[in-house]
């Protein structure tokens, strides 16, 4: 029997399959558009096996390191705002309602955004998962969004933000006595910036209890974080080292509390400021920058090595599938 009639019995093979063949006949199954470029549920968990090259692998265990040093700030950050609200009883369910006020939330919500972001970063570097990765950046380019968007605001409301700030010192100078929150931040404010009042020390004649017409030991007074000197060159802070100070002359009373209201005092302070303000501004947006660039990287070196990968695998199987026919034909 010749060639020809031999070749006549064999099952055809489409040529098509020679150099493109189909997962049917054994060739390793292609990643998916999803797989590419999505992140379904199901591949959350996935990591990619692929082995990186030494560079990707430097930038991946670098990533694995800058994110966690932030995922411990965070969580620490986190820490000290659940630590206030519950040593301030603001988890109670009869203050409930007061949460949204609480000073210490805000460290709350923002340790939580640091520590979900780094630990993201951290768990996507170490894995290898591209998902992860991607919902790092993703996070990231928010964060720097929404910074770059409050930059603007205050900036351009900046003289309505100095109004809102008096309303509520003042509104703190009013209920002093009355809400340990306001009372903690109006010590530190004047502790800090060494100030007395909003505008100056004679605000505090609003003030029910310190205005001179109250029956109390406080009337006609200013509260202890307004002095020179509580100490007094002591150990405990003199309470009532600010009694009586609303009837002094101002020359007088310049040797014993601080004149100047809070509000000129912070502008004059931001103004001075200002360079390490920024400083402190354009290092964080240079760690978040950073800690994108990384993720990019390091994504790039993912598909690469998943590219390189099946670029080899086909070739194998091409090899493969040629060598076994020639010698089905031999």
């Amino acid at each position: 029997m010749g060639d020809d009639e031999t070749r006549a019995l064999l099952p055809k093979t489409d040529k098509l399959d020679i150099f493109c063949p189909s997962n049917t006949q054994g060739s390793p199954q292609n990643p998916s558009r999803e797989e590419e470029t999505g992140c379904s549920w199901k591949h959350l968990h996935q990591s990619s096996h692929h082995p990186l090259d030494s560079l990707s692998c430097c930038v991946k265990y670098l990533t694995f390191v800058w994110n966690l040093a932030f995922s411990i700030t965070g969580l620490l950050i986190l820490a000290i705002g659940i630590w206030g609200l519950s040593d301030k009883e603001s988890l109670a369910s009869e203050r409930i309602a007061y949460l949204g006020s609480d000073p210490m939330l805000f460290f709350v919500l923002a340790g939580l955004a640091a520590s979900t972001m780094s630990l993201l970063g951290c768990t996507g570097a170490l894995s290898e998962n591209s998902c992860l990765l991607k919902l790092f950046t993703g996070g990231i380019i928010t964060f720097l969004i929404l910074e770059a968007l409050g930059g603007i605001v205050l900036f351009s409301l900046r003289h309505q933000i100095k109004a809102s700030l008096q309303d509520s010192l003042m509104t703190a100078v009013l209920r002093y006595q009355d809400d340990s929150d306001l009372q903690f931040i109006m010590d530190e404010i004047q502790t800090g910036l060494q100030c007395c009042g909003v505008e100056s020390y004679l605000d505090w004649k609003t003030n029910l209890y310190f205005n001179c017409s109250s029956p109390g030991v406080q009337a006609c007074g200013v509260p202890a974080s307004c002095c020179l000197d509580p100490l007094e060159n002591g150990t405990i802070s003199n309470s009532q080292c600010g009694f009586g100070a609303l009837v002094l002359e101002e020359f007088v009373a310049q040797s014993t509390i601080y004149l100047g209201g809070c509000v000129p005092q912070l502008s004059r302070w931001l103004h001075n400021h200002a360079g390490a303000i920024g400083f402190y501004f354009v290092f964080l947006i240079v760690i978040e920058v950073g800690s994108l660039l990384l993720a990019t990287k390091l994504l790039a070196g993912i598909a690469f090595a998943r590219t390189r990968y099946n670029s080899g695998s086909e070739r194998t199987y091409l090899l493969s599938y040629h060598q076994r026919q020639r010698g089905f034909y031999s």
